[in-house]
């Protein structure tokens, strides 16, 4: 199985299934000299874990990290670092009678196709549960990035048709950071609650879109061609479980916009050249120009939903299926720290090949 690392300098490549023994993963191209701040780290994963609220999986994980290698007195030494998160809350026997059902939407098909076998428990690493190692590294490229005053946010702005009708620049990110759902809104936040508490006893499932921005970020990060700032952050939120689109700047709405009202003119403020308008997101030619990146990430409903649905075994007869377990409602609240994980690696990983930030 190829295809587990991401990034070219700054490089993170994961292992580990849902409920096998850990996950984990080896961070490679990470400067030395980084103190790390553990508590940073573990209050990142807290973000992320499942079981903190009725409206998330209840899978109950600790999700302690531990590190094995590459930092010495909580300072990085230019080794790799690898990591393990051990897996506590396994529960096979939720997927028993799954062993030869095809789950609807589930990677279980492709990856039978792809590999002639297939973990039914949990689906192996088409799970989520993989994302944990992701936020890790994420954890320490924000320390880097933090170091370099910039910094990367994220909040859920819709759940089902509950929209945020707030820009992102109006947001006041601990407002999300301290609600449920990570919303920035208390009264949208209410409002998306009460769907999810009403689909979970309909025992279905919706989808969402979570906003990211990154601030004080330099111009003249990307690469022109294959290497576009927006395709190495489309790719990194596209690699996420369950995302199902990427747009940046104006996004789709740019298809019916005019040239005339989305082009970014240049002014001229105190000396310093700079823009009258962001439609761009930030990013002109595949590479930064200086303004905030702006970005927003689609992702489907939970396929795991305890409604009944018809499918076929594995030999192809028909069967009804009704999935049991712990299952999140909406993947949005517990994927936003890995959506601002993804963008760090990305940001600190465009970074390190320019070395445009410090060391």
């Amino acid at each position: 199985m190829a295809g587990n690392t991401f990034g070219r300098v700054f490089r993170l490549t994961t292992f580990g299934e849902s409920h096998g023994v850990a996950v984990g993963g080896v961070i490679d191209g990470c400067p030395s000299g980084l103190k790390i701040d553990n508590m940073f780290v573990a209050k990142e994963m807290v973000r992320r874990k499942p079981g903190i609220s009725e409206l998330v999986s209840n899978r109950k994980e600790d999700d302690k990290v531990e590190f094995l290698s590459g930092i010495y007195n909580n300072i990085t030494t230019g080794a790799p670092i690898a990591f393990i998160i051990r897996n506590k809350g396994q529960r096979t026997s939720d997927y028993d009678a799954l062993k030869n059902i095809l789950r609807p939407s589930h990677a279980d098909f492709s990856y039978l196709q792809k590999y002639g076998i297939r973990d039914h428990e949990g689906g192996g690493r088409s799970s989520a549960r993989e994302t944990a190692a992701r936020v890790v590294a994420g954890a320490i490229a924000k320390l880097y990035l933090t170091k370099n005053k910039i910094s990367v946010h994220a909040f859920t702005s819709q759940i089902g048709n509950i929209i945020l009708k707030k820009d992102y620049k109006d947001v006041v990110i601990t407002q999300a950071e301290n609600d449920i759902l990570n919303c920035p809104d208390k009264k949208t936040s209410v409002e998306m609650q009460k769907l999810l508490k009403l689909l979970k006893t309909e025992g279905d499932s919706t989808g969402g879109v979570v906003t990211c921005f990154i601030q004080s970020l330099p111009a003249g990060l990307g690469e022109p061609v294959f290497d576009k700032l927006q395709a190495d952050l489309a790719k990194a939120m596209l690699s996420i479980p369950a995302a199902k689109g990427f747009e940046y700047g104006e996004g789709f709405t740019s298809a019916s916009m005019k040239g005339s009202e989305h082009n970014d003119t240049f002014v001229s403020k105190k000396g310093m050249i700079t823009l009258a308008s962001n439609h761009s997101g930030g990013i002109q030619g595949g590479i930064s120009n200086g303004e905030d990146v702006y970005f927003k990430v689609a992702f489907k409903p939970v396929s795991s939903i305890s409604k009944i649905q018809s499918t076929t075994d594995l030999d192809g007869n028909e069967a009804k299926i009704q999935i049991s377990g712990r299952h999140d409602i909406c993947v949005v609240p517990r994927a936003v720290p890995v959506v601002e994980a993804m963008a760090a690696i990305v940001i600190m990983d465009h970074s390190l090949r320019n070395k445009t930030l410090s060391d």
